[in-house]
């Protein structure tokens, strides 16, 4: 721990004196630089943790830990085994492409994850910040690295807070802590002791490492450094956060888990089968039947899976960038696809993070500002959406101009043209709302300051004395601050052009707006004045804000982005729960919610931390389950939400741009961090970043991440199919080899496909129609579906029946034209086992390219669409193209044991093909028939 041994448990509750004496140091003075060297040496660097690391051989070594890894590794080894027991002859053409695609896949997944770092480095790497402290009674500036408990800290506008520090002097200081607690408004700072037990967010006696001045200056006692502060509390949950892998990686971890040991079985099935039913004539005989054993292997393992996998994904990926969402890690697409919670933080994210003006509220009565963000576009309008009257207008432009008076903001364009702000966002709120009026030149040519009064949470309000030109140069004090102590403060109001004395009616009325206005969750601000007789702006400040007029109050909310309302329909149309976890206030995010259209916050409202804290483990889960709305949360709070979604069976994306949001970024089954406003610990954290901060463009990622799903399923079901019928050709070529005319008389061993015609049809037909179809286009009713069941999988019951049907008829078709030219059998023919041979190898291909349309879909029609995928029609093409070259080239001739077929029998192996697209079809429409019935009934 970086603290010091005697500190108070709250520093924030113990009072400055208290803790000076327990840091041994002196808040006029500082630390000496030997005491300061001495505790550096004793408490360590003011550093974050940072993990060492993974070296690049560690990383790439990982991409092979994968069960349809290990199991073609072992395919290999046996395919190596078999070829030297047949006399090493040639090259072991089987081994060597299965070890490309292994290492294929693996350079892919390497390349992929190489751009991911460590999210605590991040963190480290983001408060390298300078600090100026006291040492030895000057003002010096040194490292953050550098800074110590008992340190003086002095606090200035604009300066990154170093170190989490107690104040004890504190003049106008807000700090912007939106990155550490979610608060969206800047934190008013001042260095009266808090109660021990209040939130993270309510601590106003503190600054906290990370954090950055707004406004005013202070100073205060550093209290804790390096991974003690609120910070290095993140930065441990953060590390300790375990990512767990994603539904994805563990569907395909069971599916390679279960071809395994279907591989073994049918393997060893299909050997002892031919070594029971076949007389064995020598060690030749063995090799064969060894050399049969591994090609079925390699055939009913669908050994390009995992690379066709990362190259699906990865062309995913690529579409997804271009919708300005970038993906880290592959896998990440097809997980967004499966949430069934989105878990969002507000400032920044379902906010534009830009406080504005929405209304104001003067004795005419109340307008409305339209347009939203420090763009100065927009117009005021009252009642009935009219400008408003001329006295109502008077009332509103003395309103806008007072508070850009009283004020230390700056609105300005910079380099690329856009809007920007210095200074405090909710006085630059006031800025963009006089520009909108078209006021701002004329003001600045109108008064000039001459002293100002600053803000202080204790006065709750600020003012400055100003020269007014058009006035024979007569001073005029501007007040802006909280309505109810600007109140105390007036004995006039403003109506009209005139000022009247303030009753109380109108005492009433004014505080009535306020009420309305803090009700619908906005943030109220008052502006009040008075002219000054000749030479009184140099008395008290006591005095100079006494007597004023009562000009109006302002609305003031973050609004939110106006394309977000949209995209929360859109999941919660798609079954998608959208819950909010922000750090601000509770009314503020529940009406915020309300207007975005969260589902369940009329009837549930919002739960703040403290709430949350009172739950036991039950009532917590049970909260969790039904609130739509969680505010005033701390990041510990913000990660046991999301493990409590995880542990209710949902898939939770989490989105968010604070160091905050990091810990539960990284424990989300998918973390997306805003790019724009995001911090870096958050980018680094998440498995997402969106470029454009939009919360839409994670409705786009959702429907990217279903239509990536449907298409694994459809390259799954027709590799499974297509193999199977490779298996079920030879299982059954063997066994019914008398009836089909395919065993020699002597009762030597005859198969009905050679091994490497096995590994042909794969290298065929399993790489490019299979890629191919995973780009199939994402069909329109993707949306419209409930999120898949984490429990749901890609391999189901149905799809394994469907699979072993196809197979069946593909093996069937293929068996019944190697009858169909064999001598003898069920139909006699007259041609060579060779020749038939072949036609069955070259029906067994194309029976497979027409599963490629049949397996598109599991209840549509092949016929629906069929050029919706002009990428599947060539890699038809080419393999068809390729399967001719084999049948037809004399050298190919030779290797595979073919030979040329006519164009007669060419024509009957596409017509019995062809046999496998219209039982598919015929499977459809009574499946459609069944549904129909069974809803008429």
């Amino acid at each position: 721990m970086h603290t010091h041994e005697h500190l108070p448990a709250a520093p924030w509750a113990a009072e400055p004196a208290e803790l000076a004496r327990a840091l041994a140091s002196n808040r006029e003075t500082g630390l000496s630089a030997a005491e300061a060297a001495r505790r550096l040496q004793q408490h360590g660097a003011n550093e974050l943790a940072v993990e060492p690391p993974v070296p690049a051989w560690k990383r790439f070594a990982a991409q092979f830990r994968d069960p349809l890894i290990y199991l073609l590794i072992v395919a290999i080894a046996i395919s190596v085994i078999a070829w030297a027991v047949e006399g090493a002859h040639g090259w072991p053409v089987d081994a060597l492409v299965i070890a490309v695609i292994v290492l294929l896949n693996a350079v892919l997944g390497f390349a992929q994850e190489a751009k991911a770092s460590s999210a605590v480095a991040a963190l480290a790497t983001m408060t390298q910040v300078m600090s100026s402290v006291l040492r030895d009674g000057q003002v010096q500036r040194i490292p953050s690295r550098e800074l110590v408990p008992g340190d003086v800290l002095l606090l200035a506008e604009g300066d990154a807070v170093g170190a989490d520090a107690r104040l004890f002097q504190a003049a106008a200081l807000n700090v912007q802590e939106a990155s550490l607690t979610g608060e969206s408004a800047p934190v008013e700072k001042d260095s009266a002791a808090v109660p021990p037990d209040c939130a993270l967010a309510e601590r106003t006696s503190m600054v906290f490492k990370g954090t950055a001045v707004g406004q005013g200056s202070g100073r205060a006692l550093v209290v804790a450094t390096g991974m003690a502060t609120q910070m290095g509390d993140i930065a441990g949950m953060l590390e300790a956060a375990a990512k767990a892998p994603t539904p994805l990686q563990r569907e395909v971890g069971r599916v390679g888990r279960m071809l395994g040991i279907a591989v073994v079985l049918v393997a060893l099935v299909v050997m002892a089968t031919l070594l029971l039913v076949a007389d064995i004539d020598g060690m030749g005989d063995v090799v064969t039947i060894l050399l049969l054993g591994v090609s079925l292997a390699v055939a009913a393992v669908p050994e390009g899976l995992p690379a066709i996998l990362s190259v699906v994904l990865a062309l995913g990926v690529q579409r997804m960038a271009k919708r300005r969402a970038i993906v880290k890690h592959l896998s990440s697409v097809e997980t967004l696809g499966s949430a069934s919670v989105i878990c969002t933080d507000k400032t920044g994210t379902l906010t534009r993070s830009e406080m504005t003006i929405q209304r104001v509220a003067t004795a005419s009565g109340v307008a409305r500002i339209t347009g939203v963000g420090y763009v100065p576009e927009g117009e005021i309008l009252a009642n009935g959406d009219v400008p408003p009257a001329p006295a109502q207008r008077a009332e509103d432009i003395v309103v806008l101009s007072g508070g850009s008076l009283a004020n230390n903001a700056q609105l300005r364009r910079n380099a690329a043209g856009e809007w920007e702000i210095l200074g405090d966002p909710t006085e630059a709120a006031f800025l963009v709302a006089e520009r909108k009026l078209g006021l701002h030149q004329r003001r600045r040519q109108r008064f000039e300051q001459l002293r100002e009064i600053p803000f202080s949470s204790e006065r709750k309000m600020m003012s400055t004395v100003n020269i007014d030109r058009e006035h024979d140069d007569e001073r005029v004090l501007i007040a802006k601050g909280a309505p109810d102590v600007l109140l105390e403060r007036c004995t006039h109001a403003r109506v009209g052009m005139n000022v009247v004395p303030l009753d109380a009616p109108m005492r009433e009325r004014i505080l009535g707006d306020v009420a309305a206005m803090a009700g619908d969750a906005l943030r109220t601000l008052g502006v009040a004045y008075r002219t000054l007789a000749d030479g009184e702006e140099d008395a008290d400040d006591d005095v100079l804000e006494r007597g004023l007029a009562y000009v109006g109050s302002v609305g003031i909310i973050d609004p939110p982005r106006e394309e977000v309302a949209v995209a929360i329909a859109q999941a919660q149309r798609a079954g998608i729960r959208v819950v909010m976890i922000t750090g601000d206030h509770p009314d503020t995010a529940a009406r915020i919610a309300q207007e975005l259209g969260i589902r369940g916050v009329d009837e549930a409202g919002a739960l703040s931390g403290r709430d949350l804290d009172a739950l036991d483990d039950d009532a917590f889960a049970a909260a969790v389950r039904r609130t739509p709305v969680f505010a005033r949360v701390a990041p510990a709070h913000k990660l046991r939400i999301v493990d409590t979604l995880r542990a209710q069976g949902n898939v939770v994306a989490m989105t968010g741009d604070g160091v905050n949001d990091a810990p539960a970024l990284k424990s989300a089954d998918i973390g997306v961090a805003m790019g724009i406003n995001g911090t870096e610990v958050s980018k680094e954290a998440a498995d997402m970043i969106l470029a454009d901060d939009n919360f839409a463009t994670i409705v786009d990622a959702v429907r990217e991440g279903r239509g990536i799903f449907d298409n694994i399923r459809k390259f799954l079901r027709y590799l499974l199919s297509s193999n199977m019928g490779e298996v079920l050709t030879v299982f059954l070529g063997v066994v019914l080899a008398g009836v089909i005319g395919l065993g020699g008389g002597d009762g030597a061993l005859v198969l009905p496909l050679l091994a490497t015609q096995i590994l042909w049809i794969n290298l065929v037909t399993d790489s490019g129609p299979a890629l191919a179809m995973g780009l199939d286009p994402t069909p329109d009713d993707v949306m419209a579906r409930r999120p898949r069941r984490p429990d749901q999988r890609v391999i189901d019951g149905r799809m394994l029946w469907a699979v072993l049907q196809i197979g069946l008829v593909m093996a069937l078709v293929t068996l019944l034209t190697l009858d169909l030219y064999l001598p003898g059998g069920l139909i006699e023919g007259g041609r060579s086992l060779d020749n038939a041979r072949t036609a069955a190898f070259t029906t067994l291909v194309f029976a497979q390219l027409f599963n490629c349309f049949n397996t598109r879909s599991d209840h549509a029609s092949a016929f629906h669409a069929p050029f919706s995928n002009a990428w599947l029609w060539m890699a038809v093409a080419l393999s068809a193209l390729l399967q001719v070259a084999v049948v037809h080239i004399g050298v190919l001739n030779a290797a595979f044991g073919t030979v040329p077929l006519d164009a007669g029998q060419w024509l009957t192996c596409f017509a019995m093909a062809s046999l496998v697209l219209w039982y598919g079809e015929l499977r459809k429409l009574l499946r459609h028939l069944l549904r129909r019935r069974r809803r008429a009934s």
